[in-house]
C-alpha cells in the first residue's frame, strides 16, 4: 500500500511540475530578450504572473529566463510607474497593445505612453524619482497580460507629472 502511495504521489508531483511549466533549461538574454523577458529578472515574479496569466507556455517561458530570488528577498517589487514605450508607425504590427492602449490605459494614471521612433513595444518601470528601473520588451504579450502585470506591479496612488 505504501508503494502505490508513494508512487501516486511521485506521479503527482511530476505532473504538478509539468503543468507549471518548470524548466531547469535557461535561455540566453537575447533569446529571453526575444521574448519579452528583459529586465524579468525574479522568479518570483513570473510565479507571481502565472497566478494571474493561464497561459502556460508563457510562463514556461519565463521561468527559462528568470534567476531565483534571494533567501532575504521578503518584498515582492513594485514600481511607482511605468512609460510604454512604442513605434507609432510600427503600432499596426501590435493590436494587443494598441487594445491596451485605447482602452484600458486610463486604469493607470502614473503610465504614461511615450512614442519613439523604431522602439519595440516595452513597458519602462519608474521609481518615486521617475527614473528608469527595469525595462521589459511586451511586444509578444497580449492585453490582458499587460493589464495583469501591471496592476500586479504599479503602485495605483502615483501619479506623475512629469518624466
Amino acid at each position: 500500500m505504501r508503494k502505490v502511495v508513494a508512487v501516486v504521489v511521485s506521479v503527482i508531483v511530476v505532473a504538478f511540475t509539468l503543468t507549471l511549466g518548470v524548466s531547469s533549461e535557461q535561455l540566453s538574454s537575447r533569446e529571453c530578450e526575444n521574448l519579452g523577458f528583459t529586465g524579468l529578472a525574479l522568479c518570483s515574479d513570473c510565479n507571481t504572473l502565472s497566478e494571474y496569466v493561464k497561459d502556460k507556455e508563457l510562463v514556461s517561458d519565463c521561468l527559462k529566463c528568470c534567476t531565483e530570488d534571494s533567501k532575504d528577498a521578503t518584498t515582492k517589487i513594485t514600481y511607482s510607474g511605468a512609460l510604454l514605450e512604442v513605434c507609432m508607425r510600427k503600432l499596426v504590427f501590435y493590436p494587443e497593445v494598441v487594445g491596451f492602449i485605447e482602452d484600458e490605459k486610463d486604469q493607470f494614471p502614473s503610465v504614461k505612453v511615450q512614442y519613439v521612433f523604431n522602439s519595440p513595444p516595452k513597458l519602462i518601470m519608474l521609481d518615486d524619482a521617475g527614473q528608469h528601473k527595469e525595462t521589459i520588451r511586451i511586444d509578444n504579450w497580449k492585453r490582458e497580460h499587460i493589464l495583469q502585470y501591471l496592476r500586479e506591479k504599479v503602485l495605483q496612488d502615483h501619479v506623475f507629472t512629469q518624466y
